[in-house]
């Protein structure tokens, strides 16, 4: 199954992330072993894990098919690597949180409303990780899809100082410093502290510039 977006999510109705974060209804899942946010399939998706102690936090470009019970072949690969690592748990978080299987159907420009919530999601994740929590990059090459997503990258390395969390990546990086994408990785790799993030970021952003 493919998602592709219905229209720009400027023109969509979006929940705040607070409001998404209010349970409703649904029984589609077990709450007890998964958080979903918002905890029914619609064409944003602010967070996906499952639940424990020591989650990693594991950040990917955008959302595609994936739900509780219902993990596509790259939220495989993180849970496996999640804990392999020593993790309880993982939580999947996205640069941008529009649904699109292809990432070439993601808004042309950015929504600044659905970026503002989805870094309240962020938030929210840093809280929920424990002591110095840790956030794996695991976004690829497809960080250059949008001019507007290094930026947004930017945002949350910001927001992340204040718990004293750590970045890391998993795998070989890419000749232009990208971190490898979950998909292809060993279950048994290790992860890697970024530490030239804000300069890779900045370098990235230099890149797409017209």
């Amino acid at each position: 199954m493919k998602h592709i977006p219905s229209a720009d999510t400027s023109s969509l109705p979006v929940l705040s992330f607070s409001e998404a974060l209010q349970p409703t209804d649904s029984e589609s899942y077990d709450r007890s072993a998964w958080i979903y946010v918002p905890d029914y399939y619609t064409d944003y998706r602010y967070l996906l894990g499952t639940r424990g102690a020591r989650p990693l936090i594991c950040v990917g470009v955008n959302p595609s098919t994936a739900m509780p019970g219902r993990l596509d072949n790259t939220l495989k690969s993180v849970d496996r690597i999640a804990r392999f690592n020593g993790f309880d748990s993982f939580l999947m978080f996205n640069v941008y949180a529009q649904r699109a299987t292809v990432p070439d159907d993601m808004d042309r420009e950015l929504n600044p409303l659905l970026h503002q919530e989805n870094m309240k999601a962020f938030v929210w994740a840093l809280e929920h990780a424990g002591p110095e929590p840790a956030v794996w990059a695991a976004w690829g090459a497809i960080i250059e899809k949008r001019p507007y997503l290094p930026a947004c990258v930017l945002d949350m390395v910001s927001l992340s100082r204040p718990c004293g969390a750590r970045w890391f990546t998993a795998g070989p990086r890419s000749k232009a410093g990208h971190p490898h994408h979950p998909l292809y990785l060993k279950k048994d790799s290790l992860l890697d502290p970024f530490i030239d993030l804000p300069d890779y970021l900045t370098s990235v952003k230099e890149g797409m510039r017209p």
